[in-house]
């Protein structure tokens, strides 16, 4: 390419002082100037570029969709520890009959994500109640700033396999709650262990159940 850098000085030489040679053609010069091999990683750097920008926008896509995705496919499949939650669960709780040699204790632990700014706790550390027998539990959530928050929450159950028996009558797990600046609420959690717990040899030596909620801003916000 040194024909053209010998064109470019002619030129300027022909120009003369006054006049100087338009950015653009001088890019273009060193660029037609460059190296094979320098040009082929320029363009390998810009295409990785590219690649990162649309990872990412994909990434942000997804993240706004996947509390209803997860939420869809844990309560058709139980995964996860995810609960089942049923329509007639009212009604077999009038026909339940509770285990009562088989005490169990029913642990509550509350996390809200990295951008969301709410307080949220369990009113109570633990409940103990045994297969077949509903109990009801409460969690606050706060929002200490000065806007309206929507939220919204995934809940799972650990261990995993006792989500396939914790049933829920009432909750507020995959609803939006919005909350005005400094307002707080309380919100019912009413549940029960399905009967036929008691009769898994897989959850024969487990006692403790952990039943957790985490809290996320609402893709409005």
């Amino acid at each position: 390419m040194a024909w053209y850098t010998r064109g470019l000085q002619a030129f300027r030489s022909g120009l003369g002082s006054r006049t100087s040679v338009p950015h653009s053609l001088e890019r273009a010069v060193r660029w037609m100037s460059t190296s094979p091999e320098t040009q082929v990683q320029a363009k390998n750097d810009l295409d990785t570029m590219i690649y990162l920008a649309s990872t990412l926008i994909g990434v942000i896509g997804f993240s706004y969709a996947s509390v209803p995705l997860y939420r869809a496919f844990c309560q058709a499949t139980g995964y996860g520890g995810t609960v089942n939650k049923h329509a007639e669960d009212r009604l077999k709780v009038e026909d339940m009959v509770p285990i009562e040699e088989r005490e169990l204790t029913v642990r509550f632990n509350a996390d809200t994500s990295a951008n969301m700014q709410w307080k949220f706790r369990p009113q109570q550390k633990e409940v103990k109640l045994v297969p077949g027998e509903t109990a009801l539990a409460f969690y606050t959530a706060t929002n200490p700033t000065d806007k309206a928050v929507t939220g919204i929450s995934t809940y799972n159950v650990v261990p995993y396999e006792a989500g396939l028996y914790f049933n829920k009558i009432q909750c507020f797990c995959f609803e939006e709650q919005r909350l005005n600046p400094n307002e707080s609420v309380d919100m019912p959690v009413f549940f029960y262990i399905d009967p036929e717990f008691a009769e898994d040899p897989n959850l024969v030596d487990v006692d403790d159940i952990t039943l957790s909620y985490t809290f996320f801003k609402a893709r409005e916000q």
